[in-house]
This record gives structure tokens, sequence and C-alpha cells, in this order.
């Protein structure tokens, strides 16, 4: 799969697990929040993943967006990691029951997207460590996603976190 760009809003999307797991910069942070959900509605996930902070959803304008995306229809999960950081031990805590979730969806065929503010670092370990989950080799894993997102997974500690599930 490739890159699916909107008003101003691009998703890089792969096949992951009988599905497809995609990345994308927060929704609203290029100005057209109202045009990145409609982007996001047609592509229809079954599951978004937000890595960004609260406080970085309020800057970018996305305050509301697990209520907008679950008004969709789409279930939502909030992962707060700040900036170029990754895992504290409380979202670690969270991680499987998220990480099982996203992958129900994408072994059941479905959509599974995950952003942080720009669509790379944060957004990537966390797609990077679905693939892992799903059987996919690290070194394989981060070439094939780098070849769509060159800037994914954006420090050594993201990428350690990502490869040993």
């Amino acid at each position: 799969m490739d890159a699916q760009p909107g008003g101003n809003l691009a998703l890089y999307a792969l096949a992951v697990g009988g599905g497809a797991l995609a990345l994308c910069a927060m929704p609203g942070v290029g100005g057209d929040y109202a045009g990145d959900l409609a982007l996001i509605r047609d592509w229809a996930p079954g599951l978004v993943i937000s890595m960004t902070t609260e406080a970085g959803m309020e800057a970018a304008g996305a305050a509301n967006l697990g209520f907008d995306l679950q008004r969709m229809g789409c279930r939502w999960a909030h992962l707060p990691v700040p900036d170029f950081g990754g895992p504290d031990a409380d979202i670690a805590a969270l991680w499987p029951e998220v990480s099982g979730s996203a992958r129900r969806t994408l072994t059941g065929g479905g959509r599974v997207l995950v952003h942080c503010r720009g669509g790379c670092g944060r957004s990537g370990m966390a797609v990077l460590r679905l693939m892992v989950e799903t059987g996919e080799a690290p070194d394989r894993a981060l070439a094939r996603l780098r070849a769509l997102r060159p800037c994914a997974v954006e420090t050594e500690a993201q990428r350690l976190w990502a490869v040993t599930p």
C-alpha cells in the first residue's frame, strides 16, 4: 500500500496481518481539522491510536479528536507519549490491551490508524511494534516501514521499544 493524501493529511498505509495499518500526522495540524477527519472517515479505520499528549492535541485544534472519532463509529485509544519519547511505565502497561485490539482488527481484515504530531517517531514506533507483534522480522519491518515513511521511528529508544515486545 502507499500514501493516500487528503487535504492537508496523508495516510501512509501498509498491509499487515491481513488488514491495513497506517500512520499519519495529527488531524488538524495542517489547519484543516474537518478535512482531515473526512479523510479518516473515508478510509474507515476500525481503531485509531493517538500517541500525542492532550496539550499537543489542544495546540493543533484537535482537543475533541477522541469524541469526533467515536462519533464516526471508530474505536479510539489514547496513549500519550512526549515528542521524541517512548512509552513510560503507565503507557507500557496499557499497550497490551490496545495492541490486542489492533491485532484483532488487523487479522479480521480491518484497518488501524496510528498518529502522532508529525506522523513519524511515536506513530512509527507503535506501527513497527504492531508489525513485529504480528510476526514480521524487526529489521524487515523497519525497512518496509521506512520505505513508505522514511522518518518513521526517530530515536533509538523508540526503535528498541518497538522491536522488543
